[in-house]
């Protein structure tokens, strides 16, 4: 007997957003492209033909009235009000904004009380589930360093308030180090990879966080450095930026994509 297809909602059709649409436009068993919400219809319609048609545009508060999980990718305002409209109906939440997660922490005991789920996707993130692994004995220390162009970090909340600007940068520059939890919090659309490292480790204020800014660089480039009991390791990866938001790596959609997947597939690789 087939099973139903999971019906996904996309709240967001940003740089991440519209290549998860349609990639499942395009085809992919046993998951249906029911609803998206968006600010700006008419382009949605002209990025996406099913838009408006097959695909309904809602509020993005909506989403969980008739889809069965909830992809999240939007700027940090709204994030809370969406959340809650998707626990609280019991559905899927799958948040790519992690860093609002740890924000907004008491979801987490929502999403038990009304049996709902909280899905965080590997994102820009390798070796997520040697992380996940670890954590089942004892982790001593994780700790990351992020590089990207000077443009990916421009304007971020963290800079902004201390009138620090990479304009005209010529040289590699450290611009944050602390905890991924302040991290996230003042670079919300730039870490979102270091929240998710916290959540599968030690958590956000035992992982330490490097962020430097170089222009030399064309990839947002990511070394974490992890020592537990049962291993140590180190991994790095370089993420080609999207073409419409330097602030995120391509393989985020796809991260995305692989996670949705894995919801319908028969068979799931990795934890």
């Amino acid at each position: 007997m087939s099973r139903e297809a999971l019906k996904v909602g996309l709240a967001g059709l940003g740089a991440v957003g519209l290549e998860v649409a349609r990639r499942i436009e395009a085809g992919i068993p046993g998951l249906i492209l029911a609803a998206v919400a968006v600010r700006d219809a008419d382009k949605a319609r002209r990025n996406l033909p099913g838009a408006g048609a097959r695909i309904a545009i809602v509020a993005a508060e909506a989403l969980a009235e008739t889809c069965d999980v909830v992809v999240e990718g939007l700027p940090p305002p709204p994030f809370r009000g969406v959340a809650i409209s998707v626990i609280a109906r019991g559905k899927l939440f799958m948040p790519l904004s992690v860093g609002q997660l740890l924000e907004n922490w008491d979801l987490v005991a929502l999403a038990k009380e009304k049996d709902a789920r909280i899905l965080v996707p590997t994102g820009g993130l390798i070796g997520l589930d040697a992380v996940r692994a670890a954590a089942e004995g004892v982790i001593r220390s994780v700790t990351m360093v992020t590089r990207k162009p000077p443009g990916g970090l421009e304007g971020a909340p963290y800079l902004v308030e201390r009138g620090i600007s990479l304009k005209g940068l010529n040289t590699a520059r450290k611009v944050f180090d602390g905890t991924a939890r302040d991290g996230a919090r003042g670079f919300p659309q730039n870490v979102n990879v270091a929240a998710a490292l916290s959540l599968a480790g030690i958590g956000p204020d035992a992982t330490r966080l490097e962020i430097w800014a170089d222009p030399e660089l064309e990839r947002n480039t990511h070394r974490i450095e992890v020592d537990a009991d049962t291993a140590r390791f180190t991994m790095t990866i370089e993420n080609v930026p999207s073409d419409d938001n330097p602030r995120t790596g391509r393989i985020v959609a796809l991260s995305t994509v692989a996670t949705l997947r894995g919801l319908v597939s028969e068979l799931k690789v990795g934890t």
